[in-house]
């Protein structure tokens, strides 16, 4: 498969192209044939045009790739090592939403023949790839796992709006189902892979991996922000706690902040649901999870107290928030945490405007039916700098208050105008 694949008699189809997808196949596609399927035919025809519909990737990184793009699966059949890079996202109930990686095996499954490789990237529970992914593949194709057909973990790596840890320059965790299939998935990734490979032993342990990746870092997050919440009913800053306690040498450098997006505000839930599943109750996961999706509510209800202890009516008062992506210089508004600021605050009848330059104003309608506000107005009440974006860094307190009125408040979630405000009233994490 290995040589197929490098000399070009076979091709590399990758399946579902959005911010983990489309790198991968455009990468693959400097290398060998690829064919890039998504069932979005406007998304496919905008990336034909060498367009990334996520705002991740330039024009000139669709340039001498060998890859066609399409959503239709009959240009699929002839694929011979197929790529899944799709959703996995958690319901209301915040248990895991396989709807996308369960109707990707389908589509796989239709097209799939003897001797043909599987290779998942989504991020799932310890166990997901073989206990759910595989039966759909068996029943679409007909054929026998292992017998005829071969399954691997890859799990994605790629942090959105990162130019430096790039696709290439990531180790790669690779897996498969038995020795042969593990060592020909390593070596069709070290193609395109300059970091490495690391060669799990197994499909499950290489889930695990990926899912304790994101789980320690919101841990992490959650503990900074449980500390925010005491420092600032100690009146500290925590800001400035943080940089005492960095400089010890093994001290880590995590903030306080919203923790949204698909990958650390989701992964964590799928390994509790699996723990779950097999008997154990996991408390300090989920007791990470409870303060950080409660960060947003704690957050709206400082800035209304703020507004009260300042002589504000908040039935009238206007607050200004900059920032609706997910994390900073990205356009995606999926599971955004800014999100539950907005909505706290307009349960206490604030008035509330929306700017950010990146995210797509149609988008935020149909996502959270809520517009971005077309002109900045000079009469807010508080500003809540919710988002980094680099567009931020540069504004100074003569801004801030050419927009607001007297006595108004500034929220800064992220500390990025810390010693820097001097007659605004000041609030950060």
């Amino acid at each position: 498969m290995y040589k197929k694949i490098r000399d070009k008699d076979v091709k590399i189809g990758v399946i579902g192209l959005g911010y983990v997808g489309l790198p991968i196949a455009l990468e693959f596609a400097k290398k060998v044939s690829v064919v890039g399927f998504d069932i979005k035919a406007e998304r496919v025809e905008m990336m034909k045009n060498g367009i990334d519909p996520s705002k991740e990737l330039p024009k000139e990184a669709f340039e001498n790739c060998d890859i066609s793009f399409t959503s239709k699966i009959e240009d699929i059949r002839d694929v011979k090592f197929y790529i899944v890079a799709v959703p996995t996202p958690i319901d209301s109930y915040k248990k895991p939403d396989l709807t996308p990686l369960l109707k990707a095996s389908e589509t796989v499954g239709k097209v799939l023949k003897k001797g043909d490789y599987v290779v998942y990237e989504s991020t799932v529970y310890p166990g997901c790839t073989e206990e759910e992914c595989v039966p759909v593949l068996e029943k679409q194709s007909g054929l026998k796992f292992i017998d005829d057909f071969k399954l691997g973990y890859s799990p994605e790596r790629i942090n959105p709006g990162d130019k430096k840890h790039t696709l290439t320059k990531i180790v790669k965790v690779t897996s498969g189902c038995d020795q042969e299939s593990a060592e020909v998935i390593a070596k069709i990734y070290e193609l395109i892979i300059e970091a490495g490979v690391h060669r799990a032993p197994s499909i499950k342990v290489a889930e695990a991996a990926k899912i304790i990746e994101n789980t320690q870092r919101d841990l992490n997050i959650a503990l900074m922000n449980e500390l925010s919440i005491i420092f600032d009913r100690l009146k500290i800053n925590t800001y400035d706690v943080l940089e005492a306690a960095g400089t010890k040498w093994n001290f880590l450098n995590f903030f306080p902040g919203l923790v949204g997006g698909h990958c650390i505000g989701v992964d964590p839930y799928y390994l509790t649901y699996k723990a779950n599943k097999v008997g154990y109750h996991a408390q300090i996961i989920n007791a990470g999870r409870f303060v950080n999706d409660s960060m947003g509510g704690y957050i709206a209800k400082q800035t209304v107290k703020k507004l009260i202890a300042n002589n504000k009516t908040i039935r009238d008062a206007r607050v200004l928030v900059l920032g609706v992506t997910f994390k900073e210089n990205v356009s995606d508004i999926r599971n955004s945490k800014v999100i539950d600021i907005i909505n706290e605050l307009k349960s206490f009848s604030v008035n509330v405007d929306i700017a950010d330059p990146y995210a797509n104003s149609e988008e935020v309608k149909e996502e959270y039916g809520l517009s971005l506000t077309e002109k900045i107005r000079k009469d807010y009440d508080a500003v809540i700098v919710a988002v980094k974006h680099k567009e931020y860094e540069t504004l100074n307190e003569d801004y801030f208050k050419s927009i607001s009125q007297e006595n108004s408040i500034l929220v800064d979630i992220r500390g990025m105008y810390k010693d820097k405000i001097k007659d605004m009233d000041y609030w950060s994490l």
